[in-house]
């Protein structure tokens, strides 16, 4: 049972401890449309958010696009709806623009946003938003391609219409573009991806099964961010206090978990600069968090008191709820 297999793999990753008491909080998870029964085990493995791309609204492209179960559209655009029924609050949409007119897909994405939002009780956690990219095994070439300006507008316009939630920003695209999403409304990025099968293990390095566009490693990309003034968070508290789906989102849609997200935001990087960073990204770091203690949601003495903590090594995670 592929179901079975995947908690266990779950388990074996919340079990690992690192070298210097690094773990991993939260496991996100992105597999097919399956059964309530399916997400029940999820849920109990300690699932975060469940991403499903619906990969195109267009149901005659998408028909066009799959074969055997996958090609069920209706399964596969009710699946976070189960998800929802089995207990997992915090879903993941995404549409893979390239594949039909992207105007279509950006409003079916939004109404999609809205009916889980007005019918289950819970808008999506993260909107992530793929192009077609050149592929190790195919010829494919998208039918309706997404050129870089009107992939920045598709994402400004999901920032407006969908302000609570979280908008993935992957390294398929290049820098340059990442940089820009950033002042759009892109709030989660990955770095130092791999696309390979297991590439992350491996030490001789191969073709991915697609083409990535920023090839910077983790610390790179995170000095970039702090030299733009933003702060890179590594926070998985709402996860440790189980502040998730309906727990969340009124949070997320009044504005008021920035006085839980910021907070945690500079703890957790003070926790990256003190076991992980090099010299030169613990030095602009530093200065980022002192500038935020001036901040009236930071200036405070309680937080002063847990980067204290942080600096004589105790984990951040979950300090500030």
């Amino acid at each position: 049972n592929t179901i079975l297999k995947l908690v266990q793999i779950m388990e074996r990753i919340y079990a690992i401890r690192g070298e210097k008491g690094g773990r991993i909080d939260r496991i996100n998870v992105n597999i097919a449309a399956t059964t309530v029964e399916n997400y029940r085990l999820l849920k109990e493995a300690g699932i975060g958010t469940y991403n499903l791309f619906q990969e195109t609204y267009h149901e005659e492209t998408y028909k066009k696009m799959h074969s055997g179960p996958k090609a069920d559209y209706i399964r596969q655009v009710t699946a976070h709806e189960r998800a929802i029924d089995a207990g997992i609050g915090d879903e993941g949409l995404g549409v893979l623009f390239g594949l039909y007119d992207w105007r279509f897909e950006v409003l079916a994405l939004i109404e999609h946003a809205q009916y889980l939002d007005k019918f289950m009780g819970v808008g999506p956690h993260t909107i992530s938003v793929p192009r077609v990219k050149p592929a190790r095994w195919t010829e494919f070439k998208p039918p309706a391609p997404v050129d870089d300006e009107t992939f920045l507008k598709i994402i400004a316009v999901l920032r407006l219409a969908v302000p609570y939630t979280g908008i993935v920003l992957s390294t398929r695209e290049t820098a340059e573009i990442r940089r820009r999403g950033y002042n759009i409304g892109a709030s989660q990025i990955s770095a130092g991806s791999s696309t390979e099968v297991g590439g992350y293990s491996r030490k001789e390095k191969s073709e991915g099964q697609f083409a990535i566009g920023d090839h910077r490693r983790l610390d790179d990309v995170i000095c970039e961010l702090i030299s733009m003034g933003f702060i890179p968070s590594f926070c998985t508290a709402c996860e440790i206090n189980e502040r998730r789906g309906q727990g969340f989102i009124p949070f997320a849609k009044s504005g008021k978990i920035k006085y839980l997200c910021t907070p945690n935001a500079i703890l957790s990087l003070k926790e990256y600069l003190v076991n992980y960073a090099p010299e030169n990204t613990r030095e602009i770091g530093e200065k980022l968090i002192n500038a935020e203690l001036n901040n009236s949601i930071c200036s405070t003495e309680k937080i002063s008191a847990l980067l204290k903590e942080v600096s004589d090594g105790k984990p951040a995670v979950s300090l500030y709820m």
